[in-house]
């Protein structure tokens, strides 16, 4: 688990959109699970996020007339799983994420931090080989944090986390911390 921290505007979340192909780089190469992101077409970009990549944004992005277990479910529905499949997955870490009894509630009848947990689970949803983490316990109290950062350190082991905070409890749980400053690693 890698954690990214700097100043507001360092850079920190051009980085994540870098390495999870949203953005491409203007110079240089940017390879995450072997492959020169910036050189695909938008179309494979969009393909190598959704088999590789699981993102928190710092938004969230949930879509409102989905519930939870609906949102979590997404990028499942969108790799081809089963119904029965991607509900008991989305129970599943929607219950580690300590939410299982808000499954059948829609966004707005959730908390910042309940919203923000339930995109979590859903970046964990498709098993990627890839987590990107912007401020994922940003919203959070300390409690709630620790088991979303006991979470991901749980799914960590096969698999990069980078998580980008200004928290240093945060970045205190990362395995090694890159600091940025005007988009540059100090």
């Amino acid at each position: 688990m890698v954690g990214v921290a700097g100043p507001s505007g360092s850079g920190k979340s051009t980085l994540l959109h870098l390495l999870a192909g949203l953005d491409t780089p203007t110079t240089g190469e940017i390879a995450v699970c072997g492959t020169t992101v910036g050189a695909l077409s938008r179309r494979r970009r969009t393909a190598f996020r959704r088999e590789n990549v699981g993102m928190v944004f710092q938004r969230f992005h949930l879509l409102p007339a989905l519930t939870a277990r609906e949102n979590v479910a997404l990028p499942l529905v969108q790799a081809g799983v089963a119904r029965s499949d991607r509900r008991s997955r989305a129970s599943e870490l929607l219950d580690a994420v300590g939410l299982d009894d808000r499954a059948s509630h829609y966004p707005s009848a959730l908390s910042g931090g309940e919203q923000q947990r339930v995109a979590i689970a859903r970046a964990l949803a498709a098993d990627p080989a890839v987590v990107i983490a912007d401020e994922p316990t940003g919203e959070l109290d300390r409690e709630t944090g620790e088991r979303v950062l006991d979470l991901l350190t749980d799914v960590s082991d096969g698999r990069a986390i980078i998580v980008a905070s200004h928290d240093e409890y945060t970045l205190d749980r990362t395995d090694r911390v890159v600091r940025l400053r005007d988009g540059i690693r100090q």
